[in-house]
């Protein structure tokens, strides 16, 4: 590709070039994993500054920056440009620039003289952010946006993507699904299909904006056909611990994981016991199964528990796990897949399938979901599952593992 400078850019596949011809002031690209959204973001970034005019890429978070700071320096070291490694700064002959910028405190990208910027992952970044220092920065010049970003439930990104949908003045939108990559082969795609639960799959591969309140386990109740068993001979054994949490419940599952598909051959549900008491179940529990992996809730009080059961079980492998926002998702996403892949059966215990059941996944008003069960309803043996198959999980976050 070629322009009126004799600039030579690397080629674009047809929708990155779609987006590239064209003239509206604010473009908004809902797209699917490896469409090639970094690599357009950060050509359009260093055209600008090759022509002579002030580029912004924004990034949610500092870790974030660095993939587009990677794009940017990869260009600019093919011309004449001083690269400003420390402040993330690139200035070209023209007198144009390019700056990578973290927006993790929208006061920090309060500026002037904005002639393009660049939003990557735009439904992680704060609406602030753009409405409080990105846009009034394009003011004065009458600058142009783009915006970047794979879905996230209905927040503001889906608002700007309505907007272009709607035909507003000045606004144009796109939706790329990961396929509509030529250079992504189809088989990349078919193995992510089967290695996410559908609505991540959805939301990630075919960028979809999906509604609030879904279900997030929709074949429960068909893989609720497990039977209770005793200890076998030679049978591999994983449990999951959810602690009780004020007015809940402790749920210890058992798992039989010698061959898919996986089967649940206890569950233990109890309340208003001491916390001794507890420890005491779980170790008896532990004893008659002797799992290869016991995974424990050690989420606030919970590490004084995971503490006491692993002096009262030397020699049992023990990871204890802090349910921070992430874990909670990845531990429900796992287990979701492997209903909907059916490696698992469970129980039909009528409270913990009412449990699953009751699930749903929720719209963040910032942006972003949230799993939860209304209220008053339980999640305890839905983790105490989650957990006791988190080992099958195809991505895990970091944790220590004992």
């Amino acid at each position: 590709m070629t322009n009126d400078l004799t600039v030579v850019l690397p080629p674009l596949h047809p929708g990155q070039r779609e987006v590239w011809d064209s003239r509206a002031r604010y473009r908004v690209l809902a797209c699917g994993r490896r469409w090639g959204k970094t690599r357009l973001g950060t050509l359009l970034c260093h055209y600008a500054g090759l022509t002579g005019r002030r580029a912004w890429w924004v990034a949610p978070s500092y870790t974030l920056t660095r993939v587009g700071w990677r794009g940017i320096v990869s260009l600019a070291q093919q011309g004449p440009a001083n690269i400003w490694r420390g402040v993330h700064r690139v200035e070209y002959p023209s007198g144009g620039s390019v700056e990578v910028r973290s927006a993790d405190n929208p006061d920090s990208l309060r500026s002037e003289g904005l002639d393009l910027v660049v939003v990557d992952e735009c439904a992680y970044v704060s609406e602030e952010a753009w409405t409080h220092a990105l846009r009034p920065a394009l003011a004065d010049k009458r600058g142009d946006a783009v915006f970047i970003s794979t879905p996230r439930g209905r927040d503001w990104f889906w608002r700007l993507i309505q907007r272009g949908v709607e035909g507003e003045d000045g606004w144009r939108s796109w939706h790329f699904p990961s396929s509509a990559n030529p250079y992504l082969h189809p088989s990349e795609i078919e193995t992510a299909r089967r290695e996410m639960p559908e609505r991540v799959f959805r939301q990630e591969f075919l960028a979809e904006f999906l509604e609030s309140g879904g279900e997030v386990f929709r074949t429960a109740r068909e893989a609720a056909v497990a039977s209770p068993s005793a200890p076998v001979e030679g049978h591999r054994y994983w449990i999951g611990v959810d602690l009780a949490r004020k007015s809940d419940w402790t749920a210890v599952s058992v798992v039989d994981v010698t061959e898919e598909p996986y089967h649940e051959v206890s569950l233990e549900r109890y309340n208003a016991v001491l916390w001794e008491q507890q420890v005491g179940r779980i170790r008896a529990t532990v004893e008659r199964y002797r799992p290869e992996r016991l995974f424990v809730d050690q989420t606030g009080l919970g590490d004084v528990v995971a503490e006491q059961l692993r002096a009262a079980l030397p020699g049992v492998r023990l990871t204890g796990v802090t349910f921070s926002a992430p874990v909670r998702c990845h531990l429900l996403d796992n287990l979701a897949l492997l209903f909907e892949t059916r490696r698992l059966t469970v129980l039909p215990d009528p409270v913990a399938l009412g449990e699953l059941e009751a699930f749903q996944v929720r719209d963040l008003p910032g942006g972003g979901v949230r799993y939860e069960v209304p209220e008053p309803g339980h999640d305890d043996t839905v983790f105490a599952r989650a957990l006791a198959v988190w080992g099958f999980a195809s991505r895990v976050p970091s944790v220590e593992w004992a």
